[in-house]
């Protein structure tokens, strides 16, 4: 998909994820790559690696499963799209699950969760959830 990179980001974790895959390869960028950085500092990934090649490389994602293969991720959205953005004020960053989930808002100061655009006090565009 070449509209929104973001959102066939998501939805390819997601499909594999469902389908129970160990890993998934997706053509990489420096947004997927920091999305795909939140999601292993929040323990939804097991693990991601970027394999180089002529073009744009690929980002590889190890999903991360539970000790009776209950897949970690049980819900990922888009928020944001092409054609709707969503904006907010750091005031106003919605909380998925009381916290157990996460908002990821893009920034001035760049692609961050929820907590840490709540703790530097700037809102943006809400990009994704994810519990």
């Amino acid at each position: 998909m070449r509209s929104d990179p973001i959102a066939d980001f998501l939805t390819r974790v997601r499909n594999a994820s469902r389908a129970e895959h160990e890993k998934v390869d997706i053509p990489s960028s420096r947004i997927k790559l920091r999305l795909a950085e939140i999601l292993k500092s929040e323990g939804f990934i097991k693990n991601f690696r970027v394999l180089e090649d002529e073009k744009q490389g690929t980002l590889r994602v190890y999903l991360k499963y539970g000790t009776a293969n209950e897949k970690m991720i049980s819900g990922l959205v888009r928020v944001s799209t092409p054609g709707r953005r969503v904006y907010v004020g750091h005031d106003a960053i919605p909380t998925i699950l009381g916290g157990m989930g996460v908002t990821i808002v893009s920034t001035s100061r760049g692609v961050v969760t929820d907590r840490e655009a709540r703790k530097q006090k700037v809102g943006g565009e809400v990009l994704a959830y994810v519990w």
